[in-house]
């Protein structure tokens, strides 16, 4: 763990283990509430200099991380792949993306205005400033495990905020990665804090409880988010929480259905499919339906499941067993009420994957709402491919649901696209675009997929307040 600037061990530590060959690559310090707590007040501690320092002078740091970050690309890629299981190629794009976030808030931090407002009084004036929100905790998780740190701790080291974060259980050793190029950055000790811990219950209780955390962001599981964001209610905290998605996938009959069919592989199956924008129900025009599961199925054939340091290898490993059992589950249960399998539909063991979280590409069609995997997120590489017959009726199953993070359009027609991008109740809407993120746009859902915006200006509003004065001259 890192704490005010100094590096922690103890004897109390947890093993963390390849997804992709069950071998343990590392063990990390086993944190508990004492030392969040500890944390905690040494991020407190060293705020008030922190905050005082000019923006330029904070955006130093920010620029001198990103600068170390792209150094050191190779091998945070591969330590990422080791750890978490996705593809080199895939490690190598989010490591690039994470550093993305360090540069765009070092840019930031140098234009967090003020502003002054006319008063109807001749002797009044009133200024607006906006200050650091304090001490932020931050719970980052396994799927994307230095990108999603980058995107909490660029903004909040920008806005003058003192950190402590909880990395999730299952990837420390890249967060361990991050703090240590924060650390060659020359951050001053206590501005950003590491607890690592194989129980994440008791750090969190300290973040939503202790009094000096002004504000808590959060990426995780909308039922986690609920816990927090109620926990943290009792002070008032701010929260920023990214939660869960069911993002729907439209092809309107006038689309290329090739053309829709390659993004939606590429998508689909991005991460072994274990990202919160993933498509999970994948709604095709029925006039349209064949040539299109004819290109996902060809498509689906040749992604091959391993170890992601083999470049031949597209579909990584599950993060562990629970998410094994939550996938085939979903599967099993569409195929019982009469999806019909095209592909995948069971565990890899074969060619040395039996001691790794593997399952294989699937996709189903015919899926109908009354299956488990129309109403829930997935997270996994399975593909559920729905028929529809009317504009209206798709729009209205594609908002049947409490998530309201991505969604994808692929249509020709602009007025359909302007259409649908209004009448769908999702955050991030990609219209004939599989990418629709950057560090430059705001990203984050509606309904109960979060609340705030992460990335672009909005990304740093998330951790400043508003000051107004009133003066009287």
């Amino acid at each position: 763990m890192y704490i005010d600037g100094e590096w922690l061990t103890s004897d109390s530590q947890f093993s963390v283990s390849n997804p992709a060959t069950g071998e343990i690559i590392g063990h990390v310090v086993d944190g508990d509430a004492t030392h969040a707590k500890s944390a905690i007040e040494a991020a407190s501690r060293a705020l008030p200099e922190w905050a005082a320092q000019t923006a330029y002078a904070r955006s130093a740091h920010l620029y001198r991380a990103h600068q170390l970050m792209q150094e050191q690309h190779a091998q945070l890629a591969e330590l990422m792949t080791r750890e978490q299981g996705k593809p080199l190629k895939a490690a190598m794009n989010e490591v690039k993306y994470a550093a993305d976030f360090l540069l765009w808030f070092a840019e930031e931090a140098k234009r967090i205005y003020g502003e002054t407002i006319p008063s109807a009084r001749a002797d009044q004036r009133f200024i607006v400033q906006k200050q650091p929100v304090g001490v932020v905790a931050a719970v980052t998780p396994w799927n994307y495990p230095i990108s999603m740190l980058t995107r909490k701790l660029g903004p909040a080291l920008a806005a003058g905020c003192s950190v402590v974060l909880k990395p999730a259980e299952s990837t420390p050793l890249c967060a361990i990665a991050v703090f240590k190029i924060l650390e060659e950055a020359g951050l001053p000790a206590g501005v950003a804090n590491l607890v690592t811990s194989n129980n994440p219950k008791p750090i969190g209780d300290v973040f939503c409880t202790h009094p000096a955390v002004r504000k808590l962001t959060f990426t995780g599981s909308t039922a986690v988010g609920k816990q927090l964001a109620t926990a943290c209610a009792p002070q008032l905290k701010r929260v920023s929480m990214e939660l869960g998605g069911h993002a729907p996938f439209i092809v309107f009959e006038d689309a290329d259905p090739v053309h829709a069919a390659k993004g939606a592989a590429l998508v689909k199956f991005l991460n072994t499919g274990q990202a919160c924008i993933s498509p999970n129900r994948i709604f095709v025009h029925r006039s349209i339906i064949e040539p299109f599961l004819a290109t996902l199925t060809s498509r689906v054939a040749t992604l091959q499941a391993g170890d992601g340091f083999n470049p031949a290898n597209s579909i990584g490993p599950l993060i562990n067993e629970a998410a094994i059992a939550k996938v085939d589950r979903q599967v099993q249960d569409a195929v019982a009420r009469g999806a019909a399998l095209l592909a995948g539909g069971s565990r890899l063991t074969d060619n040395g994957l039996e001691n790794g979280c593997f399952y294989g590409a699937t996709l189903l069609s015919n899926v109908t709402p009354d299956m488990l995997i129309y109403q829930e997120e997935t997270f996994g590489p399975v593909a559920a491919v729905v028929p529809f017959d009317d504009e209206d009726d798709v729009i209205a199953m594609a908002n049947d649901t409490t998530y309201g993070l991505a969604a994808y359009i692929y249509t020709q027609n602009l007025s359909r696209a302007y259409h649908a991008f209004e009448q769908l109740h999702f955050g991030i809407i990609g219209i004939n675009d599989i990418n629709p993120t950057s560090a430059a746009a705001p990203f984050g859902g509606m309904k109960e997929s979060g609340l705030g915006r992460e990335g672009a200006r909005e990304g740093i509003e998330e951790y400043l307040e508003t000051k107004l004065g009133g003066l009287s001259i």
